[in-house]
């Protein structure tokens, strides 16, 4: 057998510039699939991250009903137990408590809807980025518990700005009689996220349970695991544990499902890349081979005429089609690590554009992984090989008559 691969490798370089054009064709489209792949899970985490460290947090545990009706009488169940199993948990690194209602704010100049959200603002900032979005003024720095925190788009609206009154009215629990309160703008912020930009604004928990009407009650505890896996793991034992008593536990799979949707459809385009540059790519293995196998037809001719059995030829047209593969990974995964590692270094701005209902706020960077130099090289060696059956099948069944005429 090893004479087999010793003269494939030979006839391969017999005519270096239409194997080099070859397997550079098929190593480009290699290069391509593991560039694609890495882009993509590097855009998923990116996705996952924004959508989750943002605002939304990577689980949440609320009443049953609450996410449908937003119903401020709609708090948590066994508060207390719940807060205190949470700090027991392994998988748990962070967690805070918000409280929310939709209301009215409104300035000297101009009024709007927005969310109302009650926060401690020492436990959010380690479990969203609220802090980390300021861009004017500060997150609730001092001891005055008549601070707002307002987005960009709204301080515009209401044409507000540092140290500005606004009024906001919401619905107390259960009478639902209104209730206003006086707060002062002390900081602004900046997601580029439309709808937290433009419709929410943040004050201290304890104050908005007292003007919702809530005391000790929260609508919704956000949680941080201590791995990204957890909240995205719909099997997780976590999930069912705290949704008793009337309560739910949810992880952003369930919170977010277009993202879930946007990450299946993901992960389909590289099956649909893959299968059409892996396409493209056997068009041009079988038009290497049988031209390499036209140039040598008398040669073949000579072999099956000493006592050459069709097999033979058969295996020496599948062992050049093997180091053509071999030559294609060789140059496909240099090709591809080197165009990974180089976009990695600089990242990709799409910072700003919304996808799914998530805006990218950070560099895209492709995430290398080993199985992308091991799976998509494999695949193209085998693709190769099966390709390779055809011109093997023809030149098998050529006459040594047939083969020496046609070549002369």
């Amino acid at each position: 057998m090893w004479i087999y691969f010793k003269l494939a490798w030979r006839n391969l370089f017999r005519n270096k510039r239409r194997s080099f054009i070859a397997g550079t064709a098929i190593g480009l489209g290699l290069a391509a699939l593991i560039f694609t792949d890495a882009l993509i899970i590097g855009m998923n985490e990116n996705m996952i991250q924004s959508a989750t460290a943002s605002f939304l947090g990577e689980g949440q545990i609320h009443r049953k009903g609450f996410r449908q009706t937003q119903s401020v009488e709609a708090t948590i169940n066994g508060l207390d137990d719940v807060v205190a199993d949470l700090k027991k948990e392994p998988i748990v690194r962070h967690f805070t408590l918000r409280v929310m209602n939709l209301g009215m704010i409104s300035s000297a100049a101009n009024f709007s809807a927005v969310e109302l959200v009650g926060i401690q603002p020492e436990t959010e900032a380690a479990v969203s980025q609220v802090d980390e979005a300021i861009i004017r003024g500060s997150f609730f720095s001092g001891p005055n518990d008549h601070d707002i925190v307002i987005g960009s788009k709204l301080a515009d609206l209401l044409e507000v700005g540092l140290g500005d009154r606004v009024v906001v009215t919401v619905s107390e629990a259960r009478t639902g009689d209104l209730s206003q309160e006086m707060f002062r703008v002390s900081g602004i912020t900046r997601f580029n996220i439309r709808e937290m930009d433009a419709g929410m604004a943040f004050i201290r928990l304890i104050k908005a349970q007292q003007i919702f009407g809530i005391p000790d009650n929260v609508h919704e505890i956000a949680i941080q695991f201590t791995g990204s896996q957890y909240g995205g793991d719909e099997s997780l034992p976590f999930w069912e544990k705290y949704s008793q008593n009337g309560n739910e536990a949810l992880g952003w799979t369930k919170i977010c499902s277009e993202l879930k949707a946007a990450l299946d459809l993901s992960d389909f385009s590289t099956l649909l890349i893959g299968a059409v540059l892996f396409g493209v790519v056997a068009l041009g293995i079988v038009n290497t081979l049988f031209m390499s196998l036209y140039e040598r037809m008398f040669e073949f001719g000579v072999l099956r005429a000493v006592g050459t059995r069709p097999f033979g030829v058969a295996k020496l047209i599948l062992c050049e089609a093997g180091a053509l593969a071999v030559l294609s990974i060789l140059l496909g995964n240099s090709i591809g690590f080197i165009v990974t590692a180089a976009v990695g270094k600089m990242g990709i701005d799409y910072s700003g554009i919304e996808w799914a209902g998530v805006t990218f706020r950070r560099l895209i960077y492709p995430v290398m992984e080993m199985r992308q130099f091991v799976i998509y090289p494999s695949w193209t060696f085998l693709l190769t090989i099966i390709v390779g059956i055809y011109p093997a099948v023809y030149a098998a069944k050529l006459s040594p008559a047939t083969a020496i005429r046609k070549s002369l």
